[in-house]
């Protein structure tokens, strides 16, 4: 049984895709770990990339080519400096050299070295990329990595493994029957169990640190959306909207940090439309952050990392959310609801639409909120099925390829169909429900398998080929 950790499904990385970037950006690395210690970076001659299927039919509004190359390089999605990534892919196509990892410099120009193979896919998964390399002495070899979704990552003829595979869980999760039956048989709520099976991993301590660094970057991430005016990357000239909006809501009032700014918002007035205005800002601005390579995390996937925060901010901003503890029973709640779609379902649009990204977000948003707000298991396992329910279906149709249209604007619907979910489950009967949270997983699984290609995060359907717009600068 795959056992997944919360730190597997919220990572720390950089926009616009978890599966196109993050996964990527990930897989390259695994590449040229292989050759680190023998024979040696310093051996290597050449390198070639060959994208495939999604990978290669989005990969360049995605930066799918810049992942990869800075991956190679050696730099980490986690710790680089973001504003440092444009000039490292615009001295790469000056230079046409790649220098890996600080010890080796090589001829490499991206547009005859990194192909993308726009109709052709491997049969593993709609998300590949083959690396192939060439040594001083002639020594030649390839290697395919699937990108899985969520920043996860398969190496071909390997199963698919996180961190946390190796361990013994005492609540092995598999489906959210198993979930449900542990958490009354040991009469605790689902962050509980969480938490005891993260012990496995680590301390309390850390694990509590873990996710109050979580919180802290999508706090920041939400704080730096607006407080950052202009247009978006890639051609479409989409204008960012949260920073008018934000100044709008706060009538103008300068906050010096992202502390100061939950605490300006706690001070207005919590009317109504005032509060789904907030909800919306939030969303808009991690999004837009993430549309320009900013700081996200992938929560579960970077073109869905808006709706969690934007829920987390709603929740400590107007419903009492304040203590550390309340942050951690959130994530832990969200990322145990996220785990169980992965195991049961896809976190990937490539195969499964957008219901695999803004619907399992929502999903997990619901859940985590209706448990922080006094629901019981039950109820919490009912809010993420109603949020799924009314998302099934959605396809994934990015104009341009770009994570911009209409990614952007989804996480706000994703976001305020969380909350209405939750007030829906903390109003009702779990026991007389009529769908279940594994029957909807199951119902979505069938949908993705269902659904046709081209809506799957290629560009070829939808309105990626109904909106006639110019992106001559992608």
């Amino acid at each position: 049984m795959e056992q997944i950790s919360v730190f597997d499904i919220f990572k720390i990385g950089v926009g616009p895709s978890s599966s196109h970037t993050m996964g990527p950006w990930r897989a390259a690395q695994q590449f040229i770990n292989l050759y680190k210690v023998k024979p040696g970076i310093k051996e290597i001659k050449r390198i070639h990339v060959d994208l495939y299927g999604s990978l290669a039919k989005t990969g360049k509004g995605h930066g799918t080519d810049i992942a990869v190359l800075l991956g190679l390089m050696g730099e980490d999605p986690v710790t680089i400096e973001v504003n440092t990534i444009n000039p490292k892919f615009g001295k790469i196509h000056q230079t046409k050299t790649l220098e890996i990892c600080g010890e080796q410099v090589i001829t490499f120009d991206p547009e005859t070295d990194l192909i993308f193979h726009f109709d052709k896919s491997l049969p593993g998964h709609p998300n590949a990329l083959t690396l192939s390399i060439t040594m001083m002495d002639g020594f030649q070899e390839s290697h395919t990595y699937y990108s899985v979704g969520g920043g996860f990552v398969v190496k071909e003829g390997e199963e698919e493994l996180t961190l946390s595979d190796s361990a013994q869980l005492p609540f092995p999760i598999e489906t959210a029957a198993d979930l449900k039956r542990y958490c009354e048989e040991q009469g605790v709520s689902i962050s509980e169990i969480v938490l005891r099976n993260e012990l496995t991993w680590r301390t309390q301590e850390e694990t509590i640190a873990g996710c109050l660094e979580i919180w802290n970057v999508m706090r920041d991430c939400v704080f730096r959306g607006v407080n950052t005016e202009g247009t978006l990357p890639g051609g479409l000239n989409v204008k960012r909207r949260a920073y008018e909006m934000s100044r709008r809501l706060l009538n103008g009032i300068a906050c010096k940090d992202s502390k100061d700014f939950i605490r300006q918002i706690q001070a207005t007035s919590n009317i109504f439309q005032n509060t789904l205005n907030w909800v919306s800002c939030f969303a808009l601005s991690v999004n837009e952050e993430n549309a320009a390579f900013g700081r996200v995390v992938t929560a579960p996937t970077n073109g869905a990392s808006g709706v969690i925060p934007a829920v987390m901010m709603y929740y400590v901003c107007f419903a009492g959310g304040t203590e550390e503890k309340d942050i951690i029973r959130f994530m832990t709640v969200a990322a145990e609801i996220g785990s169980i779609f992965k195991k049961r379902s896809t976190i990937s649009a490539a195969m499964g639409g957008c219901q695999a990204e803004i619907g399992v977000s929502s999903a997990m948003a619901a859940a985590a909120l209706t448990e922080c707000l006094g629901g019981s298991p039950n109820q919490a396992m009912m809010a993420a099925e109603i949020a799924m329910e009314h998302h099934l279906g959605l396809t994934c149709d990015p104009i341009g390829g770009l994570v911009q249209i209409p990614c952007i604007e989804r996480n706000t619907m994703g976001a305020i169909k969380a909350i209405t979910a939750c007030q829906l489950a903390l109003q009702g009967d779990p026991d007389t429900a009529k769908v279940s949270l594994d029957g909807v997983i199951k119902t979505m699984w069938e949908t993705a398998l269902d659904m046709n290609s081209k809506y799957k995060e290629t560009s070829d359907g939808g309105l990626a080929t109904n909106i006639s717009v110019n992106i001559s600068e992608c």
